[in-house]
């Protein structure tokens, strides 16, 4: 599909960032409603992010979606933001207006939370979960758990001060009762767990993955790993060989980008099967 010189644009900031799937997701949808529009993925160094957010107003983009490394960074660009990105300290959505501002949104907690649902039919109705992780994608992920009714959240981190200051930070906004634990604390933390979410890049195509043995999760465990390339990460392999639940990170991936397309193109698109079809097709073709 041609492109106009009106086209509506957007794109994705990270580092790395040829491993995302939201420019494949969201030219789906593009071309699905007939939206004379781009999206494009553009690898952004820390030290240039605040360079190129400003050429890319300059440039007449619509905003940008924003993975890791940024989320963090991205909050402190923003006029104003949603009620969730204000409670993670994170964004993952910037939406640049015509009069000069910029809006933050996370839509990682409510595409994880829905992710989530579609998968164990329901909330965690005062079950134990665990976070591995204590980044940008964790902070929402405190929330989605949080929001499916978790009554604890234990956040496992290598460095056990992070998690503590993710904890003390999220625990105004949080109904469940949030523990700081270290890597070394999982046999203890994962033994009456019902939902284990694994929120760091560990796994990440290109990355080594997260080591950790799952023989202490209770059989009727479910696991989640964010991460979405490759689809079937080792963490998910080895909760799957259990028997285990597993849950990866494709349904997050398309259910937070329905809000940004809208943000950026101005049409609710669907999450459906098809998509997911897709956007698998992309993942086994390399992309």
């Amino acid at each position: 599909m041609s492109i106009s010189g009106k086209a509506k644009l957007a794109g994705v900031v990270g580092w790395p960032v040829a491993q995302s799937l939201s420019p494949a997701m969201h030219t789906y949808w593009l071309a699905e409603h007939g939206i004379d529009g781009a999206y494009v993925p553009l690898p952004v160094r820390p030290e240039d992010f605040a360079t190129v957010l400003r050429g890319l107003r300059l440039a007449g983009f619509r905003g940008v979606s924003v993975t890791v490394p940024h989320k963090e960074a991205a909050f402190a660009f923003v006029h104003r933001c949603d009620d969730a990105a204000r409670a993670a300290g994170a964004v993952n959505q910037l939406v640049f207006h015509a009069d000069g501002t910029i809006e933050g949104l996370n839509t990682d907690m409510p595409g994880l939370r829905a992710s989530l649902e579609d998968t164990l039919g329901g909330g965690l109705n005062g079950a134990a979960a665990v976070l591995l992780g204590a980044g940008g994608a964790s902070r929402a992920a405190v929330l989605a758990l949080d929001s499916l009714g978790a009554g604890e959240i234990r956040i496992l981190n290598r460095n056990r001060e992070r998690a503590a200051s993710l904890a003390s930070a999220l625990a105004p906004a949080a109904k469940a009762r949030l523990v700081p634990l270290g890597l070394t604390d999982w046999p203890a933390a994962s033994r009456d767990a019902a939902l284990v979410v694994h929120a760091t890049s560990a796994g990440m195509k290109g990355t080594p993955p997260l080591d950790l043995a799952l023989d202490t999760l209770p059989g009727t465990a479910a696991v989640c790993d964010i991460v979405y390339n490759p689809l079937q990460t080792e963490l998910l392999m080895r909760a799957k060989a259990r028997g285990l639940m597993t849950i990866d990170g494709l349904g997050m991936l398309m259910h937070q980008g329905v809000a940004a397309f809208h943000a950026f193109y101005g049409t609710e698109p669907k999450v459906t099967s098809e998509l997911r079809k897709a956007l698998e097709k992309a993942l086994a073709h390399g992309s």
